[in-house]
């Protein structure tokens, strides 16, 4: 097991106090958006074997069978399949969705034939994996997650009591389901931006009126008013509309799959995805917005947020359970006096302290403890036990 050294990613978004403060170092002044931990190119943690610090990324490489077993391996390749995150969100992130698996090998083989530039402002496909991913909250935690269903979206965007929004609202009282999501989401995005400006305006300051009456949608309209305050004009205010709003309390979590559009508001959690940047963005953002590709991956189904709880699996581990094998998140919340938990030595995994202190044992005498923000590296046929006073995340994978 080693002690992992992180980077922190200055994503503007970013709270310039909530890592700081997980982390006790002293605030910068500037965002601190993202701690990741992992074997990710883009930033990969490193660790020290003896030899000083070498990124994980490239240990793997060296020996991949090694680091992450033999089931591992045969399943997801010789990487590591996750990349697990401290997120701390000061601002909204855009409203976006991901590519299933099919969808990313094909739109990402499109682009290289057609010699996209990988760094090109207007490519939508980085990789050729899908992205699905989970947010488990730390403190409060603000989000958007899935369509309303179209009634529920007519009968919040009626209530703003703006004229030029009455289209929207009939289409999505007459069509059906999929068809009316799809046909106001479309409108929305594709309407020139300088003509929607006014209905934008005065949506938000409709919204932030109702957030202070007493209304079915006060919580809701609070916290569009509360985005739109960071994209002022931005047509993705009224698309974020037609998304659930959601705050997790902290240990609570939502899973969100291929074609489901979604947006973190703000709070502190920890993320966990699979290892790709294949991101389509709806709005609430500067960047590009492809509209006809994201009508293709975009799913048009309504439906609640889904939060998730973690269910005991037994020896103390509480596990949040997601369709997918290529992460697999839990937690154990160690009481002082309690007994040892043992992990198990199949695959590998990263372990996360978030609140305490946690001590890891390995083979022999080997023990390492982790204060809050530290993680560590686990390779797969190393057996650990825990025990102290805290909370620990494990990610791993399902092998």
């Amino acid at each position: 097991m080693d002690r992992l050294v992180n980077t922190v990613r200055p994503y503007a978004w970013g709270s310039t106090t909530a890592i700081p403060e997980l982390l006790g170092t002293e605030p910068t002044g500037e965002p601190q958006a993202e701690l990741w931990m992992g074997a990710h190119p883009g930033a990969p943690s490193r660790l020290d074997r003896g030899t000083g610090l070498a990124p994980l990324n490239e240990i793997i490489d060296a020996d991949p069978y090694g680091e992450l077993g033999k089931p591992a391996v045969e399943r997801f390749g010789p990487r590591l399949p996750f990349l697990l995150k401290v997120l701390a969100a000061g601002a909204p992130l855009s409203v976006q969705v991901h590519p299933d698996l099919e969808q990313a090998k094909a739109g990402f083989a499109d682009e290289e034939d057609r010699g996209v530039p990988v760094d090109a402002p207007h490519r939508n496909y980085k990789d050729a994996n899908h992205k699905p991913e989970m947010i488990c909250a730390l403190t409060p935690f603000d989000g958007l997650c899935g369509f309303r269903h179209p009634a529920e979206a007519a009968e919040l965007l009626e209530g703003l009591g703006v004229n030029s929004l009455k289209p929207y609202v009939d289409i999505l009282r007459a069509r059906p389901e999929d068809e009316a999501l799809r046909e106001v989401l479309a409108a929305v995005l594709g309407a020139d931006r300088e003509e929607m400006a006014g209905t934008v305006e005065e949506a938000t300051e409709a919204a932030a009126r109702l957030a202070t009456e007493d209304g079915r949608f006060a919580d809701d309209y609070a916290a569009y008013a509360s985005a739109a305050d960071h994209f002022p004009g931005d047509p993705g205010v009224i698309a974020a509309m037609l998304l659930n709003h959601v705050r997790l309390q902290p240990g609570e979590a939502l899973y969100l799959g291929a074609g489901v559009p979604h947006a973190y508001l703000g709070g502190l959690g920890v993320e966990i995805m699979a290892n790709s940047d294949n991101v389509l963005r709806c709005g609430l953002t500067p960047k590009h917005i492809d509209v006809p590709e994201l009508m293709r991956i975009v799913r048009f189904e309504s439906g609640d947020a889904g939060v998730l709880r973690p269910e005991d699996s037994g020896d103390g581990e509480e596990v949040y359970d997601t369709p997918i094998d290529e992460f697999r998140l839990s937690r154990y919340t160690l009481a002082p006096g309690g007994r040892p938990r043992s992990l198990g030595d199949r695959t590998p995994q990263i372990l996360l302290c978030t609140a305490g202190e946690v001590t890891l044992h390995g083979p022999g005498d080997t023990q390492l403890t982790l204060g809050r923000g530290e993680s560590a590296f686990v390779p797969a046929d190393e057996r650990v036990t825990l025990d102290g006073a805290g909370t620990l995340f494990r990610a791993t994978v399902v092998a």
